[in-house]
């Protein structure tokens, strides 16, 4: 049986949101949750899906907290519960049945699905993001993908993502903290494709994810959402040298303008930034209203001599010492 908090009636349609986490990320999902409670300008319906029931019962209790002036719907789902869905939906692809016991992360691309009717959107989202301005989330393709855009590459292990390369096309600069798409999803096709990445004896990488959703744009086509809008927080080269020399995060965080962000995806050592930002009330006061569609632009393919090219230029700065130096991500 699963909890929820139900809204109050509304003639509009909630848009579908999924966010897979377990109880340890709650620290900083808590903000996550809070900022799009909070600053979504659309009516919410909100599926947690975790692990254990004492995930659950602690995602429970900690959202039960937050403010949610909007009524938004939530729910909050344990892995148990989208087993017995997935036994009955999955029955006849068994590397997607597989796959689901991987890294918890890839239950990010599996378990939406379970939860969802034909025609439906799916929003998925990491717990690592924060909405910082009031918002409208971009509309969901009726039949293709939008991703969020990043300006590295993030795909590993390299023995997975050669084993993509070598029966698919894959995008290049995606990030995973947001993505859109409806169901159907062609589970034929992405249990053949789970399959031929090496079923169940995958390495359990959590960017794993990120090739199959690289897959995903090159064979449903759609494209990445304006970077701009919908912003990933990146470890450039000044950012590298500022931690090294010890300014404090919350202070880094100012070289990302999220006065223009619907969305700041705030992957790594960042996410630990965001939270301390507002514990401390940093990041309140900017709300801008940001609720008009932004652009979308194509998917651009990544080629595997790009890919190579890459991994030869990291190992060189691997032999001269640049990761010991200024860490790897």
């Amino acid at each position: 049986m699963t909890f929820s908090a139900q809204t109050q009636p509304s003639t509009q349609t909630p848009r579908r949101v999924f966010i897979i986490l377990s109880a340890k990320a709650l620290p900083y999902a808590e903000r996550c949750v809070d900022s799009l409670f909070n600053n979504s300008l659309e009516a919410l319906d909100v599926k947690l899906i975790t692990d254990s029931p004492e995930d659950k019962q602690a995602i429970v209790q900690t959202v039960m907290r937050l403010e949610n002036p909007q009524q938004h719907k939530w729910q909050v789902i344990d892995q148990p519960e989208a087993d017995a869905q997935a036994e009955e939906q999955f029955h006849q692809f068994e590397h997607l049945k597989q796959f689901r016991f991987g890294h918890p992360c890839w239950r990010k691309l599996t378990d939406p699905l379970l939860f969802t009717r034909d025609g439906e959107e799916m929003i998925i989202l990491d717990p690592d993001l924060y909405f910082p301005n009031q918002f409208a989330f971009e509309t969901t393709p009726e039949k293709s993908l939008l991703l969020m855009w990043q300006r590295p590459s993030c795909l590993l292990p390299p023995e997975s993502v050669r084993a993509a390369f070598s029966v698919s096309k894959l995008a290049h600069h995606v990030d995973i903290g947001v993505a859109q798409i409806r169901k159907p999803l062609d589970l034929e096709w992405f249990n053949w494709f789970v399959g031929q990445l090496g079923g169940k004896d995958i390495p359990r990488f959590m960017h794993v994810e990120a090739i199959v959703w690289s897959a995903m744009a090159m064979k449903f086509g759609g494209g990445y959402l304006d970077p701009t809008r919908w912003h990933c927080w990146h470890r450039t080269q000044l950012k590298r040298i500022l931690i090294k020399l010890g300014i404090p995060g919350t202070q880094i965080l100012k070289l990302d303008n999220l006065g223009a962000a619907k969305c700041f995806h705030a992957c790594g050592v960042s996410k630990w930034w965001v939270k301390e930002a507002c514990d401390k009330g940093v990041l309140t006061g900017i709300n801008n209203d940001l609720s008009q569609p932004s652009r979308v632009t194509p998917f651009v393919e990544y080629t595997r001599d790009q890919y190579e090219s890459e991994q030869r230029f990291k190992g060189w700065l691997r032999k001269l010492g640049y990761y010991r130096l200024f860490g790897s991500n």
